[in-house]
């Protein structure tokens, strides 16, 4: 992980804050136990049980690791300052595909937060950079693998 800041809404933070607790408290009682079943088998050499524990038990600590840095970088997002008339980080857009007249509605959150099917997406992917600082009514052409794709900008609101 780099040493940028990391951008987060009040809700990404507390989801992040909940996990990184559910991991320390919950989740490594439950491993814990696991590796004393698996150790209760003998030969750890030839173990499944007890080899599968220990890397579930690496995953678990390098992704409290992972949380516990984002966290300590956290920049929270202050929705009561925004700007309204411009796109940021919080912002909650409204779109209109150009060629299929569809609406979709996305939430501008930083990469940490970033969820496709619940219309989170980062302001590092290709439309996200293309959205920030953009006004409504302004075009908005992204490249895509099937070619540009281009949307208006309808709305521009907050939570």
């Amino acid at each position: 992980m780099s040493n940028e800041e990391v951008f987060l809404t009040k809700e990404g933070l507390a989801k992040l804050e909940e996990e990184l607790r559910d991991l320390k408290t919950v989740k490594r009682k439950e491993l814990a136990a696991r590796l004393k079943l698996a150790i209760s088998y003998g030969d750890l050499k030839e173990n499944s049980e007890y080899h599968s524990a220990k890397e579930d038990q690496s995953f678990m600590e390098t992704r409290i690791m992972i949380l516990e840095k984002m966290l300590t970088k956290a920049q929270i997002v202050d929705e009561s300052s925004m700007d309204l008339s411009k796109v940021s980080v919080g912002s909650i857009v409204t779109l209109n595909d150009v060629e299929y007249s569809e609406k979709i509605e996305y939430r501008v959150v930083g990469p940490a937060e970033a969820d496709v099917l619940n219309n989170k997406i980062s302001y590092e992917s290709p439309l996200g950079k293309e959205l920030l600082g953009k006004k409504v009514g302004d075009i908005i052409s992204v490249n895509a693998p099937m070619g540009i794709i281009q949307y208006e900008l309808l709305e521009i609101k907050l939570l």
